[in-house]
């Protein structure tokens, strides 16, 4: 396509000058090259929307990225950022930013500017807990914080309600709060490898959850308001220390997969065979 130039992976160590003089640019991929600076001049293509410049030697995310105020969509993964400026909040037009694979242990105030970002990849840091300034950006769709060091999840996370995805995988996440149950339109909810012994009875009201994995935890029980869960298609409960599961979850209407195994059942729990007997496979 015209408006998209792809240069990833050329062994690039400057941006070529005539990138400057395509004034119809929209989506410009320069990943995975040897780059270790930026030109000012990027900010006058007037109409890049769309920059990826994750997987070279750059010094932190150059002045002339932040300068590109109509933006939205930035991806500057794999650059081992330990910090990220507070100008990143002047790119207000950002819907998608990727900040996954880094150093990262915060982000700055200026961060809470993006109040119209979608989706935000922070996976692979070494956040121990989310960033407060996450917690203004209220139009977020998709939250990936996995592959960290995260030890719990703040209550405000219930005041992102317009969460669709929320991934948490591979943290160290003892439990989550009961405002978990104000993301009424979440539909995937993703837990696999923490340290979670119980869920909030508050799990039984995402209206919207259809996918639930709790695979590689500890947990002891499963709240009875798990039957409310009336459009959950897969429960992942695998390698806990379940010896019981609520007989109601045998009623879950929309249920296609449960998978029960590597826990401490000595038979399959009652729950498993009406789900059996309309087709749902369980596996224990």
């Amino acid at each position: 396509m015209d408006d998209a130039l792809y240069l990833d992976g050329r062994g690039l160590t400057e941006l070529p000058a005539a990138v400057r003089g395509m004034r119809g640019l929209r989506h410009l991929d320069v990943r995975n090259n040897q780059l270790t600076t930026l030109p000012d001049w990027l900010a006058e293509l007037p109409a890049l929307e769309s920059l990826s410049i994750g997987g070279n030697p750059l010094r932190g995310i150059p002045p002339a990225v932040t300068a590109l105020t109509r933006l939205r969509r930035l991806y500057v993964h794999e650059l081992e950022l330990e910090r990220v400026p507070d100008a990143l909040g002047d790119l207000r037009e950002l819907r998608v930013l990727d900040l996954g694979h880094n150093r990262l242990s915060t982000l700055p105030p200026g961060f809470a500017r993006l109040t119209r970002l979608e989706v935000l990849y922070l996976a692979d840091n070494r956040l121990a807990v989310l960033p407060e300034p996450v917690r203004a950006l209220r139009g977020l769709r998709y939250l990936g914080a996995t592959d960290n060091g995260l030890a719990a999840v703040p209550d405000w996370i219930g005041e992102l309600d317009r969460l669709v995805e929320l991934r948490l995988y591979r943290n160290a996440l003892p439990a989550l709060p009961a405002s978990i149950g104000r993301l009424r339109d979440l539909r995937e909810l993703h837990l696999l490898g923490n340290r979670i012994e119980e869920l909030p009875d508050a799990i039984g009201e995402l209206p919207e959850l259809r996918h639930l994995e709790l695979r590689g935890n500890a947990l002891l029980r499963v709240p009875e308001s798990i039957a409310r869960l009336t459009r959950l298609r897969v429960l992942d409960l695998r390698a806990n220390r379940l010896s019981a599961l609520p007989d109601a979850a045998g009623d879950l209407p929309a249920l296609e997969k449960l998978d029960l195994r590597w826990n401490r059942f000595v038979d399959p729990p009652p729950a498993a065979a009406p789900l059996r007997e309309r087709g749902c496979v369980v596996l224990t």
